[in-house]
């Protein structure tokens, strides 16, 4: 590309005056957003299939799944776009520990029996809750952004599932319904966003750029 095209193509490039100065929406963020709406998606539909399976089929099969929603979910908060980068680590880091203990009890329990051990042995939502907390996590932050009660309903549904299950203070089948009524809520969220601007998930980047300076500053 040369070196007019390059500055035609920035100047087609939407710019937005943010609170620290003008900032673009490149091209680069438009995709990560696209591939975050995508995999969103893909992570609610996933759920809903396995949940789904579970309740009108059985346990047995439900648990294949969790592959699909685990690495959509990880794909997604590796695009989505947290100013706070703290923020964003601990959601990461919630998804590879939650991964991590899906592994352990498919490994103890056998990958058909997964679901069956979970709901016989409690203890077990302690390894596996820590990835639908990064779920929570990133219905927190599309209603702090966003407002969209679907969002609020992922965020509030999902920990009291787990944790009322957990407790033994929710049966069992109220903590499955609670988890399907989210996972619906999840793929709403994802389909209503697909309608939004690219610049609505990618915020006020002169923020960004602003956190960034601070911490450059931080640590020199």
């Amino acid at each position: 590309m040369t070196t007019n095209s390059m500055a035609r193509a920035e100047q087609s490039e939407p710019s937005f005056e943010g609170m620290y100065g003008l900032y673009c929406i490149t091209l680069q963020d438009q995709r990560e957003v696209q591939l975050y709406r995508i995999c969103l998606l893909i992570c609610g539909l996933s759920f809903s299939a396995g949940l789904g399976q579970w309740i009108l089929v059985g346990p047995q099969l439900a648990p294949l799944w969790l592959m699909p929603l685990s690495v959509s979910l990880g794909l997604a908060l590796r695009w989505i776009h947290i100013y706070l980068r703290p923020l964003h680590q601990a959601l990461q880091l919630f998804w590879a520990a939650g991964c991590i203990g899906w592994l352990v009890l498919a490994i103890q329990a056998g990958p058909s029996d997964i679901f069956n051990t979970l709901e016989s042995q409690r203890l077990w939502t302690l390894a596996i809750g820590p990835l639908f907390a990064a779920l929570a996590g990133i219905g927190f932050k599309e209603f702090f952004c966003f407002r969209r009660p679907e969002a609020i309903g992922l965020t509030l549904l999902l920990p009291v599932a787990l944790l009322g299950h957990l407790s033994g203070l929710i049966a069992g089948p109220a903590a499955i319904s609670m988890m399907a009524i989210s996972s619906a809520l999840l793929v709403i969220l994802a389909l209503r966003k697909f309608g939004m601007e690219a610049a609505a998930d990618v915020g006020d980047k002169s923020v960004f750029a602003y956190l960034e300076d601070l911490r450059k500053a931080k640590s020199t």
